[in-house]
């Protein structure tokens, strides 16, 4: 019987992509909730984990050499969590590559460009309308990237359902807060919807999601 892996956690978009890939692999993990409003990420025993503050980050107990290994930033554990179960990195070096292409894409331009479209337009406390502009605008070509790449192909890395659209799928579900449209992105939307009909989606992303807030919301 594998030892749980630690999940270090609060739902977010980036923490979706640890919860959800531990789901679709089946892997036993233990959820730590790391109060990011709170402050909880920076105390000593969290950097010990993830030096950079940020969640989600895991601890396996049994990491490749049979003794327990940190990882830290969201890319890096999909990545450690596809090759420890051989599961969701595609079947040829081709696929790897196309899967690391588009997961690269995601943490080097979706991850970063809609959270700063999130920051600015529901949680700045200062109306600043050229990074409005810039974010919302910028979120919009890259969705217009994904969605012609998905004219081409089932998934994003190809025929086959990876840790990249792991990657990707929290981020570009939320794409209402982030002010963009899906009327001209159809195979964008067809995408949504089949990677947020799987089972381990779903319990990946209802993790904890009592304790999601949104400062937009009614109250």
């Amino acid at each position: 019987m594998q030892a749980p892996i630690n999940l270090y956690y609060w739902p977010t978009p980036n923490g979706w992509k640890a919860s959800i890939a531990l789901e679709e692999m089946g892997l036993p993990y233990r959820c730590r909730l790391i109060n990011i409003g709170a402050g909880e990420q920076h105390a000593p025993e969290f950097l010990a984990v993830s030096p950079n503050n940020r969640i989600p980050a895991i601890t396996d107990p049994e990491g490749p050499d049979g003794r327990p290994v940190n990882v830290f930033e969201s890319g890096a554990i999909l990545q450690y969590l596809a090759r420890k179960t051989g599961r969701f990195y595609g079947k040829t070096a081709r696929d790897r590559i196309a899967v690391e292409e588009w997961l690269m894409w995601q943490m080097g331009g979706v991850g970063p460009m809609a959270g700063q479209a999130h920051h600015f337009l529901k949680f700045a406390k200062d109306d600043i309308p050229y990074a409005k502009d810039r974010y919302r605008a910028e979120v919009a070509r890259l969705y217009g990237v994904l969605d012609r790449r998905l004219a081409e192909t089932e998934y994003v890395a190809g025929d086959f359902y990876s840790i990249a659209d792991m990657a990707l799928w929290g981020w570009c579900s939320l794409w209402e807060g982030q002010q963009q449209t899906l009327d001209d992105k159809p195979h964008f939307a067809r995408w949504l919807d089949t990677v947020g009909a799987r089972e381990g989606v779903q319990r990946g992303r209802a993790l904890h999601a009592d304790k999601r807030r949104d400062p937009t919301a009614k109250k």
